[in-house]
């Protein structure tokens, strides 16, 4: 019954009535409305999204702005105590891991808009996406995750081509090779029989004098975790922001700068460090650009 309705749901309800009438106006008052209500903010911003781009965040920010309700990070974001605005906060940080990636690039002699080819390889449902997507155009951007919910939302929200990886690498089925391979906090989730072994499979996507771009969980991690290493500079515990991955799989990892520059040498002895950059995403996760050669 409508005396059972929270607030919020009141006002969703009324303006998909609304709109469903042809009101637009009134309904996208009642959309509002409900968009500031804890439980129905996310459906309420998808309705605007779609249907009122003056009310929208899309209209502003100059991307594709709907979120997935399976979204993880977007359900981080609205349960963390000091995110006020979850809708505006997650879109935010992945504005501010592109500033974070086209910086990194720069340094390491490879920019961003010069890439013809760019794969963002554990992608989640588009917090970062979004936002390449409005930098290089969707025909340059290919996605994969290991969730195909994510990979379908990806297709449809931002027109990028995709793929479904796999819980093991040498699963993965994707013989392209790509300009740039971003992989945006997968090494800071993977226990240690499988770490070096996605490092080596995903290089194997990385084109002849292209870069691949990795984070860790590095020193300062470890330091504000208070985690101790073992005697080769590794952590994992099977722990995670995710619910749709298994935690023995994806959990989370802290890894020694000395750890990752050995994996590096002994599985990627064709690999150039053209830049390391501690705390560079996010201002707690390492950043490494590795190159490959030209020929």
């Amino acid at each position: 019954m409508t005396n059972d309705l929270t607030p919020g749901q009141r006002w969703l309800a009324e303006g998909e009535h609304l709109l469903a009438q042809g009101e637009h106006a009134r309904a996208g008052e009642a959309l509002t409305r409900a968009r500031d209500e804890r439980d129905t903010r996310l459906a309420a911003h998808n309705l605007i999204e779609r249907h009122f781009p003056l009310l929208s965040y899309g209209q502003w920010m100059g991307c594709p702005c709907e979120i997935s309700e399976a979204d993880d990070i977007y359900k981080f974001f609205a349960a963390h105590p000091s995110s006020l605005n979850p809708i505006r906060d997650y879109l935010a940080d992945g504005w501010r891991t592109m500033a974070e990636l086209v910086l990194l690039l720069e340094a390491a002699g490879h920019p961003l808009l010069g890439t013809r080819s760019f794969l963002e390889f554990a992608s989640g449902h588009g917090r970062f996406t979004r936002h390449l997507v409005k930098a290089l155009g969707a025909p340059r951007v290919l996605v994969s995750d290991v969730v195909a919910d994510a990979v379908d939302f990806a297709r449809s929200a931002f027109g990028v081509a995709g793929f479904v990886s796999a819980a093991v690498p040498e699963q993965v089925r994707h013989d392209e090779r790509h300009d740039v391979v971003f992989v945006l906090s997968l090494f800071s989730h993977l226990p240690r029989a499988t770490w070096a072994r996605w490092l080596a499979r995903i290089w194997a996507m990385v084109a002849p004098g292209g870069v691949l771009v990795f984070t860790t969980h590095g020193d300062a991690a470890v330091r504000m975790q208070g985690v101790t290493l073992d005697a080769d500079g590794f952590f994992f515990t099977p722990s995670s922001e995710s619910n749709a991955i298994d935690a023995q799989e994806y959990g989370t990892a802290f890894s020694s700068e000395a750890f990752v520059r050995a994996c590096i040498a002994e599985h990627l002895p064709d690999a150039a460090l053209r830049t390391f950059s501690a705390r560079h995403f996010w201002h707690h996760q390492d950043a490494w650009v590795l190159g490959k050669p030209a020929v």
